[in-house]
C-alpha cells in the first residue's frame, strides 16, 4: 500500500487491540474458509461448529443466496448501485464482484466500522474506481448516509440496491433495529430493493429451534450477541414494501440454481432472507 493517501480516503490504523478480540467479520471470514482471520475468531468458529456442525456450509449458503439476489437486482431490474451496509471483508463474490459482471460499471459502497475491514478492504479494492470501503458506524444512518464516500459514489436519487445481509440481528432491541432498517430504506428513490437476511428462531420444537436457542445463548453479552428472531419480527423489517417472490423463506429456497444436492442440516432453517421493491 502506498505511504500516503488522500485526505479523503485515508486507511485506518489497525490497532493491536484488534487482533485480541473476535469480530463478527471476522468469524463470518472463517466460517467461509477465509484467510482474514485470526486465532481468537477461529476459537469462536470451533464453538459455533460445535453446537452446529454444519455451520461453516451453512455460511457459503448465506454467500450464494447473495449472490443470487444481486445478480437479480443487476442482471433484471437494471440496478447499477449498491450500499451494502455491514459487509465484512469484500472478497469472493461479493457484492462488487457479482454486480460488476453484469455491469462493469456498476457502483457499489461498502460500510463496516471494523478497522480490519477497512484496512483489508482499501486495499483490495484500490484499482477498482467504482467500489469504495466507508468506515461508518451504520447504526448511525445520518452519519452514514451523509458520509463523504457514499455521497461522492452513489446517487440516492436514483434506485439503490440496499443490503443488509446478516448483520441487522446483530442489533438486539428490536425497535432499534426496526428503526434503523427503516431510515435507510427512507432514504432511498423508490424503485429501489432492500436485500436483508436476519437469524431466526423458528420456536416450534425443532431441532432448529434447538440451535437457534443454543447460539444465541452462548454468545449474548460477548460482543457478538445475535438475535434469532420470530418470522413476524423478521417480515417487520420489510413492511410497507413489496416483497419479491417467494417472499420471505430460508436462503436455499429463494431462487435455487438447479436442484438440490447437499442433504439440509438444522441450521439451514435458522436464517430468513428476502428481497424487496421499495415503492
Amino acid at each position: 500500500m502506498p505511504a500516503h493517501d488522500p485526505p479523503s480516503d485515508r486507511r485506518p490504523a489497525v490497532l493491536p487491540s484488534d487482533f485480541d478480540r473476535p469480530s463478527i467479520a471476522r468469524v463470518f471470514d472463517a466460517l467461509m474458509d477465509g484467510q482474514d482471520n485470526y486465532a481468537v475468531d477461529r476459537a469462536v468458529v470451533r464453538q459455533i461448529l460445535d453446537i452446529a456442525p454444519d455451520s461453516s456450509r451453512m455460511a457459503k449458503e448465506v454467500r450464494a443466496w447473495l449472490v443470487r439476489a444481486v445478480r437479480f437486482l443487476t442482471e433484471r431490474m437494471r440496478i447499477d448501485q449498491f450500499l451494502d451496509l455491514g459487509s465484512g471483508f469484500p472478497t469472493v463474490e461479493n457484492t462488487h464482484q457479482v454486480a460488476q459482471r453484469y455491469n462493469s460499471e456498476a457502483h457499489v459502497v461498502y460500510v463496516d466500522n471494523d478497522p480490519v475491514v477497512q484496512a483489508y478492504g482499501r486495499a483490495l479494492l484500490e484499482e477498482n474506481e467504482y467500489t469504495h470501503i466507508s468506515g461508518s458506524d451504520l447504526l448511525d444512518p445520518d452519519a452514514t448516509l451523509s458520509d463523504e464516500t457514499l455521497v461522492r459514489n452513489l446517487d440516492f436519487r436514483k434506485p439503490t440496491g440496499l443490503i443488509m445481509c446478516a448483520i441487522i440481528h446483530h442489533i438486539t432491541d428490536l425497535e432499534r433495529a426496526r428503526n434503523v432498517v427503516k431510515a435507510y430504506v427512507e432514504a432511498m428513490a423508490p424503485g429501489s430493493y432492500l436485500v436483508l437476511l436476519h437469524q431466526h428462531n423458528p420456536a416450534d420444537g425443532s431441532e432448529a429451534a434447538d440451535v437457534a436457542t443454543a447460539l444465541e445463548k452462548r454468545f449474548g453479552g460477548t460482543g457478538l450477541d445475535t438475535l434469532y428472531r420470530t418470522r413476524e419480527e423478521i417480515a417487520s423489517f420489510f413492511d410497507g414494501l413489496e416483497l419479491v417472490k417467494p417472499g420471505l423463506t430460508y436462503p436455499h429456497q429463494w431462487w435455487p440454481e438447479g436442484p438440490r444436492l447437499a442433504k439440509l442440516a438444522p441450521v439451514n432453517f435458522t436464517s430468513l432472507a428476502g428481497v424487496a421493491r421499495i415503492p
